[in-house]
């Protein structure tokens, strides 16, 4: 824990102004030089305010108001620089790196709620020749389009009491804000979950909605579900088949992707990491006179991610155990999923002498919220394989 010197703090806030006083620190905790466990509620109080301020929090003075004779405290330079401390554990836990999908996806920022994405209008590769003194076809949107579901907003209040400061319980009101973090954080990973690996679906093409894995006994539009176990190289060559078999509805042609990422479930992380991380491949059933060996192309092409999330949302929505251990995927999550951002996570904080704090003795309130929706964009770029029961 570093020793922080409050007293140059306050100063450098008195000269260069809390917004640059605030962006200081935000940039300190971003770089790792600072961390919120290394503040203390009650020592930035005295220093910004005045311990007679957080003297007079003292529970046994019950009957004192914290404004004694109508004299103003101002309480700004606190309240701004606790904000961004509790900002930052909030962002931590947002942020955690067991939340996998959040990493994967793409964050699209949007102003609407729940918008129309057009896409391009209906080009073949012949009509790009352009002959001699001809115009140049011009590329206009055209009737294609999607569809993302309505944005939801959800968010807590991280409310600072006179007894956390007046006694110090920074850990807990940090603990309180990395909750609220870790919880945001949590209900955006699962919603992106749920649709990435289909216990539910919002894919919306030209007005109509599908699913998003077919399996070839569907008959659906595509085909992007594989019954095969994580085994060995073979299987993730036959995933990369039913990619390479999926057409543009617009084109006619096959969708141009590159697959970069697969997701495993924990039981089959070890047979993710012996198959990309092979030196060699064999090439030949074992009963071939002739078997070829050569190196690994897979060890460069894919990262794979473990989730136990995924496995606990695969089983919510219906799978067993021993079934939904075996689910993986493979594709590319940024071109097939997005999160439809209005706002990412945001911490603003109440006014002070506001009416909670004569009612409840709380000093400022912080409130973290975030405002979106977990959207597919084109289920055609990912393959869902697992193993049917029995």
């Amino acid at each position: 824990m570093r020793s922080i010197k409050y007293r140059e703090l306050k100063r450098m806030y008195e000269l260069c102004g809390p917004e640059r006083c605030v962006e200081h620190l935000r940039e300190a905790f971003d770089q790792g030089h600072l961390k919120a466990e290394d503040f203390s509620l009650r020592e930035l109080a005295e220093a910004t305010v005045g311990p007679g301020w957080v003297k007079q929090m003292d529970p046994r003075n019950g009957g004192v108001r914290l404004l004694e004779s109508g004299d103003a405290v101002d309480v700004t330079a606190f309240s701004n620089i606790a904000g961004q401390i509790v900002y930052s554990k909030i962002l931590d836990a947002y942020r955690r790196e067991a939340f996998v999908m959040s990493q994967l996806v793409e964050t699209v920022p949007t102003r609407l709620d729940g918008e129309k994405i057009p896409g391009i209008g209906p080009l073949r590769d012949e009509t790009a020749e352009v002959r001699p003194g001809m115009p140049y076809p011009s590329v206009g949107l055209g009737e294609d389009y999607i569809e993302t579901p309505t944005t939801t907003k959800r968010g807590f209040i991280v409310p600072v009491t006179r007894e956390a400061i007046f006694f110090d319980r920074t850990h807990l009101i940090l603990q309180r804000a990395g909750e609220v973090g870790e919880i945001l954080g949590l209900n955006k990973e699962k919603r992106l979950l749920d649709l990435a690996v289909g216990a539910t679906n919002n894919y919306r093409h030209n007005g109509t909605a599908y699913n998003t894995y077919y399996a070839a006994a569907d008959n659906g539009p595509w085909t992007n579900v594989l019954q095969r176990e994580l085994v060995d190289w073979t299987c993730i060559d036959a995933a990369e088949q039913l990619l390479a078999d999926i057409l543009d509805p617009v084109t006619g042609e096959p969708v141009i992707m590159q697959a970069t990422t697969m997701l495993v479930m924990p039981a089959y992380r070890h047979a993710a990491a012996s198959i990309l991380g092979a030196a060699e491949l064999v090439f030949g059933a074992e009963t071939d006179m002739v078997r070829r060996t050569y190196a690994n192309p897979y060890a460069k092409t894919y990262a794979f991610y473990e989730s136990r999330l995924a496995y606990r949302r695969i089983m919510a929505a219906g799978q067993t155990a021993a079934d939904a251990k075996k689910w993986w995927f493979l594709g590319d999550f940024s071109k097939a999923f997005a999160y439809m951002e209005n706002w990412p996570i945001t911490v603003t904080q109440a006014p002070v002498n506001s009416e909670a704090e004569f009612n409840q003795d709380i000093v400022v309130r912080f409130k973290a919220s975030e405002r979106g929706a977990a959207a597919v964009i084109n289920p055609r770029y990912v393959v869902k394989c697992f193993v049917p029961h029995g």
